[in-house]
């Protein structure tokens, strides 16, 4: 999940670090295997997947802020949650041009860009999944605890957990928020938090433990209980809308299917760093392409978020439509008779437990 360089080995140069950015993965292949040649493959498929996932999720978070900020006023505490989450996606997607080029190509942006992407990229890696986290939270206290999440569910309530997430998101970061900077080898500059040659590889080791329980063990641990709690209390209403408890299934398959595979990979690749896994070269070019494709995976969570928390809820669709009747666009006219005005919270704090579960 984390960019680095690549410290990839070629038939001449024992050692040397290529261009290609992916090497927050890679030992020093040169001391462990002898020549052992990583290519790059990921200079072909990661600039369309990044220009991809960067389109997509650009549009889809811009979208839920615009509407958020534009409609709702922020009245509840979900609504400040879900624009929290929209902008720590957006903190991520917007690093992806840049990593597109880079995937490609060596660093060109300077020294203050590579602490700008590279640090917002940390932060929105983990923000994102904090906040992810945050909305099953308060999905829980919607459901199973209506009447007391009446009185803490609030706007102010919202705030001051957001901040939190974010300071908690920021303290993740680091270490490899101290050691972020361009190096320059054979003329190829490289953006990386690890190229200190004496502390790369215990940092590696440390980046990967964290990942791997911040970003995975942690959150599904939580997730996994609020919405079983909340599958409890739907199965029990009588008129408990299906469409809530699909919902519950997708945000935790999602969840799931985008950052396991990848967190699972990084586990492999950190037994190879801690010589616990002795691996051959072919091994090791195999786990280190399994790394980038399943990295790609998990960039996708950021794009269909906005889908699984905002645009499936009938409040938000309703929250868009009344935006757009606004729009001076007269291509949008025709919408108008097919669509009533609204007011209000995307989620409302008045609306019935049914209501609310609803936009898990």
């Amino acid at each position: 999940r984390f960019p680095s360089c690549d410290y990839s080995t070629e038939q001449k140069e024992i050692n040397t670090p290529s261009y290609i950015y992916y090497d927050y993965y890679n030992t020093d292949i040169g001391e462990s295997f002898g020549i052992c040649d990583y290519g790059s493959h990921d200079k072909h498929f990661l600039p369309v997947l990044y220009s991809l996932f960067f389109v997509v999720g650009f549009l889809g978070n811009a979208l839920v802020v615009w509407v958020i900020l534009g409609g709702a006023h922020l009245r509840s505490m979900t609504d400040v949650c879900l624009l929290n989450l929209a902008f720590a996606d957006l903190l991520l997607v917007i690093c992806l041009p840049f990593l597109a080029h880079y995937a490609r190509d060596h660093w060109v942006f300077g020294s203050a860009m590579c602490t700008v992407v590279l640090g917002s990229y940390y932060v929105g890696f983990y923000s994102g999944i904090f906040f992810v986290v945050l909305m099953s939270v308060d999905r829980y206290l919607a459901v199973v605890h209506a009447v007391f999440a009446l009185r803490i569910r609030t706007k102010a309530f919202g705030i001051l957990s957001s901040a939190l997430v974010w300071v908690v998101a920021v303290m993740a970061s680091f270490p490899e928020l101290m050691y972020l900077r361009v190096e320059t080898f054979n003329n190829t500059q490289l953006c990386s938090a690890y190229q200190n040659k004496h502390k790369q590889h215990d940092l590696r080791v440390i980046g990967f433990f964290k990942m791997n329980v911040l970003g995975l063990l942690l959150p599904l641990a939580v997730m996994g209980f609020c919405y079983w709690k909340v599958l409890r209390r739907l199965l029990k209403l009588r008129n408990s809308k299906q469409q809530a408890v699909r919902l519950v299934f997708v945000v935790m398959a999602v969840f799931y299917c985008c950052w396991t595979p990848y967190n699972v990979v990084a586990f492999l690749k950190n037994l190879e760093l801690k010589s616990i896994w002795e691996m051959d070269c072919e091994s090791s070019k195999m786990i280190q392409v399994s790394l980038q494709v399943t990295e790609a995976i998990a960039y996708s969570h950021s794009c269909l978020n906005p889908f699984l928390y905002v645009f499936m809820g009938e409040k938000f669709k309703r929250q868009l439509v009344k935006l757009l009747r606004k729009t001076p666009c007269i291509k949008l006219q025709f919408m108008k008779k097919y669509f009533p005005s609204v007011t209000g919270s995307v989620y409302s704090q008045t609306t019935t437990v049914e209501e609310r579960s609803t936009g898990l």
